[in-house]
């Protein structure tokens, strides 16, 4: 049996679990764990600038993949820093396994330097965690750390490590499990047969069936299933923000995203739908609106991995409880079965309202001005046409989030990356770099604003550092763009601190750090730098696009309304 040190057992248990990369900084309380990394060359370690962007690298990265990022930080401010990261992946059910150094075991309790109480600080954001009393147990620990994050509806693990338990010159017999159980933890690995029954028997008599799938879907690999499932029935359907792509977004069943800044017929038809199969979604409060008002002649079906989810905020008439890949299979296979279908008349006669409510006009249309200004719509749809469509695209949070989300039709899973659930300003760049690292030959592109960017702006250091040569697309508008629209829209254009008055020269920043900065103030400039910048493959390139300052997001759902009630513009509202 080999003999190795509890800070060599944890970096050969990431190789065994089959980890590539880890992100990290060092501090005192990690040393002896990133003096034996030094020594493992099939690890590929990233030195960030800040533990923050480390959790979001790690968290892009698992969202591309579908596997554990991994995250590495030193003992007090380390461990803290990467708290917003923990809730970013936890809000979203995304798998991360978090290590943390931590003071000697003698002198936890005792607000030794740098001491902070990780685990319980992280307790209410995290899936599970851990610390480690016995080196011996660091391999057991980490096989279940992975298996946790993984499985099940997913979510971040924290591992905080004592240093002694590190210690270099204590060596202990190593063996990596190949598989783990928990007595307390099983999670459903198929749904119902007799409820997956029931759920077609309904869908297929319903007369006004819609399906609202939401990030579920991506993270449970169901996008195939859920395809077949609407094709077969030819039923149309929503995503939810975090929903895009599960369902081609260029294909003629796709009503576009719903909830607050859904579409028009998305939500009106979410509104009058009788049947609707919720797969993978939690109907949150930016999807339903006002609760009370949603979807009152609606039978619900809610697919979902955890329990805890199904009737938690909108209760449901058939609920599944199960892996939404399997559910989704299986009954597929119950309809070919059956060779059950909803009445032919009565889909076609929703498939004329639905296409009534859509018209001639965009999924989201907007008014494109005499071209003197840039709009930010516009920049999503020059990115759109420049990538193909095909890029993988990161996104901050704010106006330029709800733009791209809006104007970009994902037509594969995975490759729109965005923080939902938290909504976490300075995710998307980093998330851009986790999944460039990952997936090298790409078009990566990070849509972001100008407030956004700057929460993690130090990152351009550490992707010059490991070529990391990703896209930035900066909507420059030279404000807090939601939080202006709300004040627009709530406090009679108060605008309270939402106008950044001093901005850096983005070009120039770029340039500083070693990569390409283009700067784009006019309409018939957008399409051919953006084609530029990524013709551009082996560079960084910072694309600072001056856009309409006053431009707001529409439709935007009225508040406590119901679906169908939404603005459509600064003077129309349905």
């Amino acid at each position: 049996m080999e003999l190795l040190s509890g800070a060599e057992m944890v970096v050969r248990s990431l190789r065994d679990e089959g980890v590539k990369y880890i992100y990290g900084y060092p501090g005192g309380a990690l040393l002896h764990i990133y003096d034996a990394l030094f020594k493992e060359e099939e690890l590929t370690h990233v030195l960030v600038r800040h533990e923050q962007a480390a959790t979001h690298m790690a968290d892009g990265y698992a969202r591309a993949s579908g596997k554990a990022g991994v995250v590495l930080v030193t003992s007090g401010p380390g461990a803290t820093n990467a708290i917003t990261g923990l809730a970013t992946a936890y809000m979203d059910s995304i798998p991360m396994v978090v290590i943390s150094g931590q003071v000697p075991s003698a002198m936890v309790g005792t607000d030794a330097f740098q001491e902070t109480d990780m685990v319980g600080i992280s307790r209410p954001i995290v899936k599970h965690s851990f610390m480690i009393k016995d080196p011996r147990e660091i391999p057991e620990v980490i096989k279940k750390a992975f298996y946790l994050a993984e499985s099940g509806r997913p979510g971040p693990v924290v591992v905080d490590i004592p240093k002694d338990m590190t210690d270099p010159t204590k060596k202990y017999e190593y063996e990596y499990p190949k598989k783990v159980k928990l007595r307390s933890y099983n999670p459903a690995t198929r749904g119902h047969s007799g409820q997956i029954r029931k759920a077609a028997e309904l869908l297929t008599s319903a007369k006004r069936p819609i399906i609202y799938s939401g990030g579920g879907v991506i993270l449970g690999q169901a996008a195939e299933p859920l395809t077949e499932l609407a094709k077969n029935l030819n039923l149309p359907v929503t995503n939810t923000l975090m929903g895009l792509g599960g369902f081609p977004g260029s294909d003629r069943q796709f009503l576009g995203m719903l909830g607050m800044h859904g579409s028009y017929v998305a939500n009106l038809a979410m509104h009058h739908a009788d049947v609707i199969v919720a797969v993978g979604a939690r109907f949150d409060d930016r999807v339903i609106n006002g609760a009370s008002k949603f979807c009152p002649n609606a039978k619900i079906i809610h697919i979902d991995i955890d329990p805890a989810s199904i009737s938690k905020t909108i209760r449901a008439d058939i609920p599944i409880v199960g892996p939404v890949e399997a559910v989704l299979s299986e009954m597929n296979s119950v309809l070919a079965e059956t060779g059950d279908k909803p009445a032919k008349e009565a889909l076609n006669s929703w498939w004329k309202q639905i296409d009534e409510w859509r018209g001639e006009r965009k999924m989201f249309p907007y008014d494109e001005g005499d071209g003197s200004i840039i709009k930010p719509q516009a920049v999503i749809e020059a990115l759109y046409e420049v990538t193909q469509g095909d890029a993988y695209v990161t996104s901050d949070v704010g106006q330029h989030q709800m733009f791209a989300a809006q104007y970009y039709r994902f037509d594969k899973p995975n490759r729109w990356i965005n923080s939902g659930g938290l909504g976490t300003m300075g995710f998307g760049f980093p998330a851009a770099m986790g999944i460039k690292l990952h997936y090298p030959d790409a078009e990566v592109a990070c849509v972001t604003g100008e407030g956004s960017i700057q929460m993690n702006i130090q990152e351009l250091s550490t992707c010059l550092q490991y070529d990391l040569p990703v896209k930035i697309i900066n909507l420059n508008n030279n404000a807090l763009g939601m939080v202006r629209q709300w004040q627009d829209m709530q406090y009679s254009s108060r605008y309270s601190h939402s106008y950044m008055e001093s901005l850096p020269d983005f070009v120039k920043l770029a340039e500083a750090y070693g990569h390409v900065g283009i700067q784009i103030e006019r309409l018939e400039d957008l399409k051919p730098k953006l084609a530029e910048a990524f013709a551009m493959k082996d560079r960084l390139v910072f694309v600072n696009v001056v856009v309409d300052p006053g431009e707001h997001v529409y439709p935007m759902q009225i508040k406590d309304g119901s679906m169908r009630d939404m603005w459509l513009s600064k003077t129309e509202r349905t």
